[in-house]
């Protein structure tokens, strides 16, 4: 049985998501746009709201620049998620003028 390496995350990128979710982003959302899973990322919300989120000490620490990505990646999502809504909704209300 081969063993996977399991993830691990610093207390700076878990603060960063669990931020993302509070600014009105949902779980599953930002969870996909930060390559995490979304039982991970709830879990972390619930730790933070516990007071009790912690980061670990690994030897795989996320950089800055990789936090900084993650984060305009999710926000460029979501962006385009709102843009894909604005315009189905325009669409919608066009068709009904004809």
């Amino acid at each position: 049985m081969v063993k996977i390496p399991r993830k691990v995350y610093t207390l700076e990128f878990k603060q960063e998501a669990v931020r993302l979710v509070e600014s009105g982003q949902r779980v599953s959302g930002a969870a996909r746009s930060l390559g995490i899973v979304e039982q991970t990322l709830s879990n972390w919300v619930k730790g933070h709201r516990a007071g009790k989120l912690r980061g670990s000490g690994s030897r795989t620490e996320v950089t800055a620049e990789q936090m900084e990505i993650r984060r305009l990646r999710a926000e460029l999502a979501r962006v385009t998620m709102e843009r894909d809504i604005l315009g189905k909704a325009t669409a919608f209300f066009a068709k009904g003028q004809k």
